[in-house]
């Protein structure tokens, strides 16, 4: 009774073989899942991190052109801003005139005897004081008007698809606006056309 046939025992071997088999199968079939996500999402990151990168390298490339067009605005603004600068100095006076118109001053009074008339000692001492302050004056409006001028102009030289600043403009435009003031007032001044020399007869 506790004999087994070989038969029974082939059996049994044979399922408890079968039985291991699937255990074997059902185990990777289980694990193949789990390495295909895994291996998935290594991919996903892999490729979001490249897109990191990529938008990085996009945004450095976004940033340069725009500082490399802000270096040039920056010189055409602060020369607009000098020429309207200049052009204020030519209408309200400087340092410079006041010190050449002093100096003329003195020159006239050295070189003009007592004994002079009356005509030729105010213009000695006031007329040529009042000619070296027009002068002065006029070469200071020349200066806002070339400087003025030179920014207006200077977009046509430059890299094309660049407009200009639509302040630098105005700041320009109002330099070279108080530098044809000035220099018509300097040259109307210096030829006694306005305020004049007072008549001593």
């Amino acid at each position: 009774m506790g004999t087994k046939t070989v038969d029974e025992a082939v059996d049994a071997n044979g399922t408890e073989a079968k039985s291991d088999e699937e255990t074997v199968n059902a185990t990777k079939t289980d694990e193949a899942p789990d390495a295909e996500v895994e291996e998935t999402g290594k991919a996903e990151a892999e490729d979001a991190e490249d897109q990191d990168d990529l938008d990085a390298e996009a945004l450095e490339g976004e940033d340069t052109p725009e500082a490399e067009k802000g270096t040039p605005g920056v010189g055409q603004g602060a020369a607009a801003v000098v020429s309207a600068g200049l052009g204020v100095v030519s209408l309200t006076g400087s340092w410079v005139a006041t010190v050449a118109a002093a100096r003329e001053t003195l020159v006239g009074q050295l070189g003009t005897s007592s004994t002079a008339s009356v005509a030729k000692q105010v213009k000695e001492v006031y007329g040529d004081a009042w000619a070296t302050t027009a002068l002065v004056g006029g070469l200071f409006a020349l200066a806002a008007l070339i400087v003025g001028v030179v920014v207006l102009v200077r977009p046509a030289f430059g890299a094309p698809g660049k407009p200009q600043a639509a302040w630098i403009k105005s700041v320009a435009w109002a330099g070279v606006s108080l530098g044809v003031i000035g220099l018509v007032l300097a040259v109307a001044k210096y030829s006694d056309i306005i305020l004049g020399l007072p008549s001593t007869s």
